[in-house]
C-alpha cells in the first residue's frame, strides 16, 4: 500500500519503511509524525482526497535533522560586478514507520 503526503510545501509518494528527507519539521529526535494523506493505493481502486482522505493517516519516526549540501548562486556582469552567495537547506530525516488507509 502507498500513500500520497503533504508536508513543507510538497507532496511524496511513500510506503511502509521508505526514508525520506523534508523540510525541516521541530521535534526531537526519535519522537513521532503524523502526516496528512492526499491519496491512498495499492489495493484495488485509489482513493482520492478533498483535499485529504477521511480516516487515513500516516505515520513516521524522526531519524535525524542536518542541511543538504551548499548551493551557491554565482552573478557577473559584464562591468567587473559579481556577487557570491551560498545556501544550505535544513532538512529533517524522517521514517515512515505505518500506512493507514
Amino acid at each position: 500500500m502507498y500513500a500520497v503526503i503533504r508536508t513543507g510545501g510538497k507532496q511524496y509518494r511513500v510506503t511502509e519503511g521508505d526514508r525520506l528527507k523534508v523540510e525541516k519539521v521541530e521535534a526531537e529526535v526519535g519522537g513521532k509524525l503524523t502526516f496528512d494523506v492526499l491519496l491512498v493505493g495499492g489495493e484495488g481502486e485509489a482513493k482520492v482526497g478533498r483535499p485529504v482522505v477521511e480516516g487515513a493517516a500516516v505515520e513516521g519516526e524522526v531519524v535525524s535533522h542536518g542541511k543538504h549540501k551548499k548551493v551557491i548562486n554565482f552573478r557577473k556582469k559584464k562591468e567587473g560586478w559579481t556577487k557570491k552567495r551560498g545556501h544550505r537547506q535544513p532538512f529533517t530525516e524522517v521514517r515512515i514507520t505505518a500506512v493507514r488507509a
